[in-house]
């Protein structure tokens, strides 16, 4: 009788774990989650590191998809949906996102950043985060910012070294259709051109820009450097992103999956940075073990005489979120 029982119970506490397994399984949802870069890039981290926060915290009930190189399309048709509720995550460019919120461009004015150490830290500032989402609550409907992020700082690159300002003078230069771009390349004497990101490289190739720019992992992940083998680190702008939920979603959230999501943004914003800049240095690395001429020493201080002026005065003009982030971004030491 004894080992009946045994077998019994064995047989019930089994049964009583797959329906719980069933139970678990039925419960998980999953999210869709959009970027328009190739997820060995930074944005790859940012999905990551996410995805398994969240799945982490919610034991498995709430699981991200992610579709990486813009699977679901480039940024500023992405934040479209992400805003219209068809797709719940995304990440974009602080430029692209000025599509939706235009002060968002505060955070790619030129030489906002001093260098990479400075980049990093001014990501982790809490105020920071306080602000950029103050900003998006005040001027954006549809969605709502969780984290900031980036993939370093841009530089340009192109099929002969820009060593000073005077090289970039009456070169076509693709830029992210902005102000911030529309106004500072200019400035330089150069002359801007609008078109997708995945356009960049057969423009490279026949001639119809002379020059792109972006980070140096961006660079190495989508093979520029094959039809624009010298890059100059000019360091001219942050590569910086935001993560994006749509309201959609977050209304249908109960209030503890909220902080699941949100405890997972943080661990984004507080771990993603470091380890960006990580993977630029590394990228670098690879990029002249292949050949590539990575011109080191550009002389930037043409660059910065010129993009000083509009530091102020672009921020103030963009609104007053934008001025607000401009000072707390430049008073971290």
């Amino acid at each position: 009788m004894s080992r009946r029982r045994t077998i019994a119970s064995a047989i019930a506490i089994a049964a009583t774990l797959i329906l719980s397994n069933e139970h678990a399984l039925a419960q998980a949802k999953h999210y869709r989650f959009a970027y328009d870069q190739p997820q060995s890039t930074g944005y790859g981290i940012v999905g990551d590191i996410f995805a398994n926060k969240l799945k982490e915290l919610s034991k498995g009930t709430m699981l991200i998809d992610q579709y990486p190189a813009a699977q679901l399309g480039q940024e500023p048709a992405v934040l479209q949906l992400v805003k219209a509720g068809d797709i719940e995550f995304c990440i974009s460019s602080s430029a692209n996102a000025s599509t939706v919120s235009p002060q968002a461009g505060v955070m790619s004015l030129h030489f906002l950043f001093r260098d990479e150490d400075h980049l990093v830290k001014a990501l982790a500032e809490p105020k920071l985060h306080a602000a950029v989402k103050a900003m998006v609550a005040d001027t954006v409907q549809g969605m709502h910012v969780i984290a900031l992020s980036t993939l370093g700082l841009r530089n340009m690159y192109s099929k002969r070294e820009i060593a000073k300002i005077d090289d970039i003078k009456g070169k076509k230069v693709r830029v992210q259709a902005t102000p911030t771009e529309d106004t500072m390349f200019p400035a330089y004497g150069a002359q801007t051109v609008h078109m997708p990101f995945g356009s960049v490289y057969t423009s490279l190739q026949t001639g119809v820009v002379d020059v792109a720019e972006n980070g140096v992992n961006v660079f190495l992940a989508n093979k520029h450097y094959e039809v624009a083998p010298v890059l100059s680190m000019t360091e001219h702008e942050a590569n910086n992103s935001m993560v994006w939920i749509s309201d959609k979603l977050w209304q249908s959230l109960t209030t503890e999956q909220k902080e699941w999501v949100q405890a997972a943004a943080d661990e984004v914003s507080r771990t993603q940075p470091a380890k960006a800049v990580a993977l630029e240095r590394e990228s670098q690395g690879k990029l002249k073990a292949i050949g590539v001429k990575v011109v080191s020493n550009v002389d930037k201080s043409g660059f910065e005489k010129i993009a000083a002026p509009y530091l102020d005065k672009m921020a103030s003009d963009l609104g007053p979120h934008a001025a607000k982030i401009k000072d707390i971004i430049r008073a971290v030491k």
